[in-house]
């Protein structure tokens, strides 16, 4: 029986283990609540997702939450001959992967999601957008990238110059990158934004 991915399309972390699906071409179901937010924060939702979010992975009998998590996870078990995680063998490339993913997490996303948050999120549910909040935020985000510049100016991609998930982690929040003066994130972000998988991603959050 194939693992089940619940979550939405419209979700930038459900996004996030799609375009991993995607990109392995593996066969895993998706049950996708749409637009109906009330279900995630139902008895029945949360005693799998005790947040009371999206997206969880459901396979057999073993539940996992946290979007990171789950792409790890699929690519270790389904994902075999992938190169979107390094063997653990490889101690040396495992670190560079390691210290990639708390670079996304600590450098990009942690200023990123509230942008889109701001700049999207809201205007969805009927809210206005806080300008000053975004300006703060993309004032401390310009100096990280200065630092993603910096480590693609010698690398291909984040953890060397192989694509990994630490790579893809970025998609669903990278929106801001396609008008970057920095050439090496720009190639990067060109790189990783016009791979198959992620368009067809996109297509299904348009639909």
């Amino acid at each position: 029986m194939a693992p089940i991915l619940h979550g939405t399309p419209s979700s930038t972390c459900t996004q996030r283990v799609l375009a991993v699906i995607k990109e392995l071409n593996i066969d895993v179901e998706f049950n996708s609540i749409g637009h109906d937010w009330a279900k995630i924060k139902t008895p029945e939702w949360i005693a799998k997702q005790p947040f009371g979010q999206v997206p969880y992975l459901e396979d057999g009998p073993f539940i996992l939450t946290e979007s990171r998590a789950i792409t790890k996870y699929l690519v270790a078990k389904y994902g075999k001959g992938s190169s979107l995680l390094p063997p653990a063998s490889d101690l040396e490339a495992t670190a560079r992967f390691d210290a990639a993913v708390s670079i996304e997490q600590a450098n990009f996303d942690k200023f990123t999601a509230d942008i889109t948050f701001e700049k999207i999120f809201k205007l969805f549910f009927g809210q206005k957008t806080d300008e000053a909040r975004v300006t703060e935020l993309l004032g401390k985000l310009e100096p990280k990238l200065d630092g993603y510049e910096r480590i693609l100016s010698k690398s291909k991609y984040l953890a060397g110059d192989v694509l990994t998930i630490a790579d893809l982690a970025h998609l669903p929040y990278g929106w801001k990158l396609r008008t970057t003066p920095r050439p090496n994130l720009a190639r990067w972000w060109s790189d990783i934004s016009s791979r198959e998988s992620w368009k067809s991603v996109l297509s299904a959050a348009a639909a």
